[in-house]
């Protein structure tokens, strides 16, 4: 039985693979060892895996996530499943091979994540090859919802915004400097603090100053990131993540306004994931 987890800040996804195939789903909140506590991933695992795994003894798990970037944190991640999951392999890795696997397949490729942060490697159809620091949502994340989220607050605190745009946002969120200082620099998960004005965004997309602070964002990604990438005016160029797929035509028209070729866009990577690992272990896909 194959357990499988893709982790980003926002939420895990978790696919259960019987030996017959059938496949079992899940979801829990969200993990990132660097900024959220080792509770919250058991408490994830006991109230909405357990439930959906039952009696199925888990013999591979696979745990993608953000923040698993090092032996040090992945075998913290390792430790803490551990226990839930006693007579599994237990492999972890970060987010961006993930993405990468399910983007990319055997070919090779430039692999984005455009979700509440945002990240990027060059795959060379085996393995990651070459990667740009992201460097989180206070010094990068370009293009991703906490770095949009951002610009946007900073502007409507500061009420730089277009006045029709400015009484909407006051209207939506009623937030004061204080407020926004607590949940930015007090209060636990200040990245999916900034990401949510996402929605915000979305509904205002039509309005001028919202369409420019989104291309510009994606702008931003492809001159800073992408582009950083040798052969980046070859290569494919495949994205996943809320922030990609919902926003995906301003992203396309921004990569191809700097003669970058975006290919494959995706909400999340979950479903390639599981055909990964399927034909990994089983010699080919069973769905």
């Amino acid at each position: 039985m194959i357990l499988i987890a893709d982790s980003g800040a926002t939420k895990i996804e978790w696919r259960l693979i019987t030996e017959d195939g059938q496949i079992k789903q899940a979801s829990s909140e969200g993990y990132n060892p660097y900024v959220q506590e080792d509770e919250d991933l058991r408490k994830g695992v006991q109230e909405h895996v357990l439930q959906v795994v039952g009696a199925h003894k888990i013999t591979e798990l696979a745990f993608y996530g953000a923040g698993c970037g090092s032996a040090e944190k992945n075998k913290k991640v390792a430790e803490v499943l551990r226990p839930f999951f006693p007579e599994a392999s237990i492999e972890v890795n970060n987010d961006l091979l993930a993405a990468a696997r399910a983007l990319c397949g055997n070919e090779p490729g430039i692999a984005c994540i455009l979700g509440t942060g945002s990240n990027s490697c060059y795959y060379d159809g085996e393995k990651i090859a070459a990667q740009v620091p992201s460097l989180g949502y206070v010094l990068g994340d370009e293009g991703s919802g906490a770095n949009m989220g951002r610009k946007l607050l900073i502007a409507a605190v500061r009420n730089r915004l277009p006045i029709s745009l400015q009484e909407a946002f006051d209207k939506r969120f009623g937030l004061t400097e204080e407020d926004v200082l607590e949940n930015v620099y007090k209060k636990k998960y200040p990245s999916r603090f900034l990401a949510s004005f996402m929605k915000f965004l979305m509904h205002h997309i039509k309005e001028p100053y919202v369409y420019k602070l989104v291309y510009d964002s994606f702008t931003e990604f492809f001159t800073e990131i992408v582009m950083s990438y040798k052969g980046h005016d070859k290569l494919p160029v495949h994205f996943t993540g809320s922030v990609a797929f919902y926003y995906g035509n301003i992203l396309r028209q921004a990569a191809s306004d700097q003669g970058i070729t975006v290919k494959n866009i995706i909400e999340g990577p979950i479903a390639g994931l599981t055909l990964y690992h399927q034909e990994k272990t089983f010699g080919t896909s069973k769905v």
